[in-house]
């Protein structure tokens, strides 16, 4: 029955209306229920086609966050208005960033990413990092001191709620929360001062593009016309801002989902999950690119090895559609090192990869970044490198890096809602081409990445576990 609702729902979700504001519902318990099994029951019943189908549209308005709902681009007319979302690698409802579906962990059985089921114990402690978190507490109180005492029952959970593992990748995705585009203009730029407190000048605008994009592809596709747009993004609070006390942040929307943990002046800034189809276009005269660091930091870091180093980091030449293994649903996945351990690189090779790996922690504001760097140095010996695919600069490729502190996936996946009408080539020119979904021809113009802390690091859950312990 479920199935047949959300298909009705697509039959809707055309209609020409782009107001500003939308009419967006609050969540109910049938829409609760709903947003965590859609993903597994569309995979089971209809497969990767429906599954696209019903992830890209959704009935209401569409409206922009900021910026006007038009776009410009040297591309051709739209393909059939399919999603970006993309199914996920692997078991149904989960996997390579889509929704979390059957596989979602409640927040009581989280144990994180780990080799082997088993956490490795003394990785994580409290302490200070003489780096102050006021800022972002008084940002954040700014935003919610200016919303209704309706917005923010909507928005605040406990700090351990199952919330925080609810986040999806997926456009069609039903949210809790503030909705960008359904708040006054007033409330909307303190919640984009909220994340440019949070995050760094570089993390900010990866964002602010990437849901500039995702408004790209609403008009490109003419699908999705209230998810696919730039204010389709929510934001969701777990306790109560403060200096001492455990709270945390999420900010989450198609292609988004930034986890911020903050107790005293220790900040956690993952699961944090970003891409974008495409990663290049021209929106309202802006010519916006995305995900060249990362990109170029990963041919570096594999350039910087031997020849022999090099056979045992790539695994294959031959890439799949999405190789993504810790996106949404996989808070507990077991995912055994692969690849070269750094213990055998050189210097040289030793700063690369850490250089890689600055990238994706340098989303996150300077100083924390700093400090979130040292630890990932401490264990730099056992941080693993590992690819799938070809080494040119225009190939479509996989790479993780994986230490006992950090996980780190890059995927260039195959198209799902943009340049999927020809059969060209892989590269990263063009509208990207090939034959969308997970079987299809990867290509850079749709990339995911995600960043994670394994062995219970995520969403300051091991913090939280250590504070409520000294604090009784």
């Amino acid at each position: 029955m479920r199935v047949v609702q959300v298909r009705l729902q697509v039959s809707l979700s055309f209609a020409p209306h782009r107001g500003f504001m939308s009419e967006h519902r609050p969540r109910t318990p049938q829409t609760e229920r709903s947003r965590r099994w859609f993903m597994n029951n569309a995979l089971l019943t209809g497969g990767v086609a429906a599954l696209a189908t019903m992830t890209g549209c959704s009935s209401g308005s569409s409206d922009s966050a900021g910026t006007s709902s038009s776009s410009s681009s040297s591309y051709g007319g739209p393909p059939s208005g399919m999603p970006s979302g993309g199914p996920g690698g692997g078991a149904p409802g989960g996997g390579g960033g889509t929704g979390p579906g059957a596989s979602e962990v409640k927040y009581a059985d989280f144990t994180g990413v780990t080799t082997d089921g088993k956490t490795v114990d003394g990785l994580y402690s409290i302490h200070s990092t003489d780096v102050s978190t006021d800022a972002i507490v008084k940002a954040a109180q700014a935003f919610l001191d200016e919303l209704s005492s309706a917005q923010r029952k909507s928005c605040v959970f406990d700090v351990d709620d199952d919330e925080w593992l609810a986040w999806s990748n997926v456009d069609g995705y039903s949210r809790a929360g503030v909705r960008m585009g359904d708040i006054t203009e007033k409330q909307r730029n303190l919640g984009y001062a909220l994340l440019g407190t949070a995050l760094s000048a570089d993390g900010l605008t990866q964002t602010r593009n990437i849901m500039k994009l995702n408004a790209f592809l609403g008009d490109y596709s003419g699908g999705g016309r209230e998810t696919l747009t730039e204010g389709a993004y929510f934001f969701t609070f777990m306790g109560t801002p403060s200096t001492s006390k455990p709270w945390g942040f999420q900010y989450e929307g198609h292609h988004v989902a930034i986890n911020y943990f903050v107790l005293g002046d220790q900040v956690v800034m993952t699961p944090t999950f970003m891409g974008s189809e495409p990663t290049s276009a021209t929106y309202n005269g802006e010519k916006i690119t995305t995900f060249k660091k990362e990109t170029t930091a990963g041919l570096t870091a594999l350039r910087a090895l031997t020849d022999a180093q090099r056979k045992k980091v790539v695994s294959s030449e031959t890439k799949a559609g999405d190789n993504l293994k810790a996106g949404a649903g996989q808070d507990n996945l077991k995912l055994a090192y692969q690849g070269l351990a750094a213990a055998e690189f050189s210097d040289t090779a030793r700063d690369k990869l850490l250089d890689l790996v600055r990238v994706y922690v340098g989303n996150m504001a300077d100083a924390h970044a700093e400090v979130r760097m040292s630890e990932v140095e401490d264990h730099l010996d056992d941080t693993y490198f590992y690819w799938i695919g070809e080494t040119k600069d225009s190939s479509a490729f996989y790479y993780r890096v994986h230490s006992p502190v950090v996980l780190i996936e890059y995927d260039a996946q195959s198209p799902l809602g943009y340049g999927n009408k020809s059969s060209s080539s892989s590269g990263g020119g063009g509208g990207g081409g090939g034959m969308g979904g997970p079987g299809g021809t990867p290509t850079q113009q749709h990339i995911h990445t995600i960043i994670r802390t394994p062995n219970g690091g995520d969403y300051g859950v091991d913090l939280l576990k250590l504070h409520l312990e000294q604090d009784h």
